[in-house]
């Protein structure tokens, strides 16, 4: 029985990298465990370990995530994901593709991983003019990378999350070192990995604030910037290598509720009479996933004495658009009217529980004498044709279970 994390807001404020994400992600709740067992299941254990600490940053509490490679820590820089940084072995990205594809890891994670991987080569491919499958990373920031890069896409998996958006990027400012002279920030692959995410303008950074990797993860893992209305439900901090004393390095994730309870909303109604009646369910299911909060459907009277269905559906202002749409291509209206209006709601969460194996969300109300709980209709009918148990039963059972996971008090209201 945990709260459901479907979707997570990446705040990149003080920039990000790889061992930032790892952190932020242990810090909100992925665990750590998963991530020290990482390096056997890629088959680097006796080469990489991983180490997990608790620090401060400006006086923020946040999480260090250390990736030691041979006795090496690798220090993310402008380069550190350059075809010719270093000495000594290097990795063609292939060849670290082919380490993905062999580990211990689900379909998903495996094909995310390497696709972020593929992004890095593209971009390092694009600075010096050579093609994608040539580019090779010295061996230290090749299986660094590797960490982070899997380890991130596996801890989105392990809190739940399907859907990511980011805030805007701050990518630093000023010139850094690198290692054929000084260059300006963002570094030339980096830059080429940001081009179509929303960057932010001035900030506390001196140098570089996202590296190659942190902007690679951005690119492949973020829908974009998150919706209009959203609800944080936890957060976690993942500390930066540095200290520097006069901003938090540090990057934060927060795990987050859609808040699709709109105060002020479109009511979009339409008037058919040539809709077939079992067209009705399907024409609601659109309107709803083009973003309507509430969908009602009564009989009325139209011109020339005809019965027909008046549809009405509310959504937010953002959403009218695609609500009206679908309006349009799921039924035979030939026009929609909408026109504004006030709600007044609950603050209003969810929880997920399971009953016989299978889970089932509950809305939790917070009324003004206490937590109402309603188990979702779909979910209890589905548990209830695959079970013994009637509809009833099933849901008596969810609204239990919802209030021993919140807590609640035996005097609480019950409906």
């Amino acid at each position: 029985m945990t709260t459901p994390h479907r979707r997570a807001v990446i705040d990149p404020s003080a920039g990000a990298s790889g061992d930032m994400f790892l952190g932020a992600l242990v810090a909100a709740g992925a665990g750590e465990d998963w991530l020290r067992d990482l390096p056997r299941r890629l088959d680097l254990a006796e080469r990489v370990v991983v180490d997990i600490q608790p620090v401060q940053r400006a006086s923020l509490a946040a999480t260090k995530v250390t990736v030691t490679v041979g006795g090496e820590e690798e220090r993310p820089g402008p380069h550190a994901h350059h075809s010719h940084h270093g000495h000594g072995p290097h990795r063609h990205v292939r060849e670290i593709v082919a380490r993905i594809e062999a580990g211990e890891l689900s379909p998903t994670v495996k094909a995310t991983a390497s696709r972020v991987f593929r992004l890095l080569a593209e971009a390092e491919g694009r600075v010096h003019g050579k093609a994608p499958e040539t580019v090779s990373l010295h061996e230290v920031g090749a299986w660094d990378a590797l960490i982070d890069i899997v380890g991130t896409v596996e801890g989105f998996e392990r809190l739940g999350v399907t859907e990511i958006h980011h805030t805007p990027i701050a990518v630093g400012r000023g010139w850094v070192e690198a290692a054929h002279g000084a260059m300006a920030v963002p570094a030339p692959a980096t830059g080429i990995l940001l081009e179509g995410l929303e960057l932010a303008s001035g900030g506390p950074v001196e140098g570089e604030a996202i590296t190659p990797t942190g902007a690679a993860l951005l690119k492949a893992l973020s829908a974009g910037p998150p919706p209009a209305r959203w609800r944080p439900v936890g957060q976690g901090w993942g500390a930066g290598a540095r200290n520097p004393g006069g901003y938090a390095n540090a990057l934060r994730i927060w795990l987050a509720e859609s808040a699709s309870e709109a105060r002020e909303v479109q009511i979009v109604l339409a008037d058919m009479d040539d809709v077939p009646l079992e067209y009705l369910d399907p024409l609601r299911d659109a309107l709803f996933a083009a973003g309507a909060v509430d969908v009602q459907v009564w009989a009325t009277q139209m011109k020339k004495g005809r019965t027909g269905i008046r549809i009405e559906a509310q959504c937010a202002l953002p959403e009218l658009g695609t609500v009206s749409d679908a309006f349009f291509r799921h039924g035979t209206t030939a026009g929609v009217r909408h026109f504004p209006a006030d709600r007044v709601v609950l603050p209003r969460r969810e929880l997920l529980v399971e009953i016989g194996g299978q889970s089932i969300r509950v809305k939790v109300l917070d009324g003004p004498e206490g937590p109402r709980y309603k188990p979702e209709f779909d979910d209890v009918t589905a548990v209830a044709r695959r079970s013994q148990l009637s509809a009833l039963a099933v849901a008596q059972q969810a609204h239990d279970l919802a209030r021993a996971v919140a807590g609640a008090k035996p005097n609480e209201e019950q409906q």
